[in-house]
């Protein structure tokens, strides 16, 4: 058994993928014993498979068809033999060794799964920790986000002591550990989400099992592309996702 696995899905984004996965295996320790998996769902030809030959530690796995991010990650969930599982996402850059560190962290805490301090490109804290979903907070983002700034305030725990660590009701799935033995007993993410809330989801799940918490001892950047914003046909997979949701978890309005 290994150290720690990590997966990143990749959808059209190589130069992404080639960014994350050199910091990743840069920063983390050789004592480390580590596996990465590239799975691919890109439509669009690459060169991301050479990655295997650059390192030893990488997989590449092409599922033939866009699994989503969900299933993308759960492609690989029967090969996992490790300790600790690390969902990645495409546009984050380690820039220490944050995957040690969160291990140790939850091995401290006996913890179920852990999330880094988030931060941009400046080192600007992003606001990615949440209380628990509710209709009225999914609706302020999705349409109203220039207003009820309060609301939004509480709802993305902006009183919260960011130096400290707590536990966490849902945290943006850019970057968490997990440990594999609950990944592989919730049977990874839900496949009823194809994209979008599935990591909502997953922490909903986690800490009706364990707990998420907070690390603050380890900083990642992530870009945060917020691409259903922009583009149609991810607005309606994001309206989607939500309802099945609420209709799984029940429908909290406030």
């Amino acid at each position: 058994m290994i150290d720690i696995s990590i997966v990143i899905v990749a959808y059209n984004d190589e130069e992404d993928v080639r960014n994350a996965v050199d910091s990743i295996l840069e920063c983390t320790a050789v004592s480390v014993s580590k596996k990465l998996y590239i799975v691919d769902n890109s439509s669009q030809k690459n060169h991301l498979k050479l990655l295997e030959e650059k390192y030893p530690e990488v997989a590449y796995r092409k599922p033939g068809e866009n699994l989503g991010f969900g299933g993308g990650h759960n492609y690989v969930l029967p090969e996992l033999d490790s300790q600790f599982h690390a969902i990645v996402n495409p546009d984050i850059i380690l820039k220490e060794d944050s995957l040690s560190i969160l291990m140790e962290f939850m091995e401290q805490r006996k913890i179920g799964m852990a999330v880094p301090r988030l931060t941009d490109e400046k080192g600007n804290l992003q606001a990615v920790y949440r209380r628990e979903l509710t209709v009225a907070d999914m609706g302020i983002r999705m349409f109203l986000s220039s207003h009820f700034k309060k609301r939004q305030a509480r709802h993305t725990m902006q009183e919260m002591d960011y130096k400290k660590p707590f536990a966490v009701p849902f945290a943006q799935g850019s970057f968490f550990v997990i440990r594999t033995e609950l990944f592989r007993q919730m049977g990874g993410f839900d496949p009823r989400y194809f994209m979008y809330m599935e990591d909502a989801d997953l922490c909903r799940q986690v800490n009706e099992r364990s707990s998420l918490w907070y690390c603050p001892d380890t900083e990642v950047i992530h870009k945060w592309e917020r691409g259903s914003r922009r583009d149609r046909k991810l607005f309606k997979i994001h309206m989607i996702s939500m309802i099945r949701y609420f209709r799984k978890w029940g429908w909290k309005l406030w």
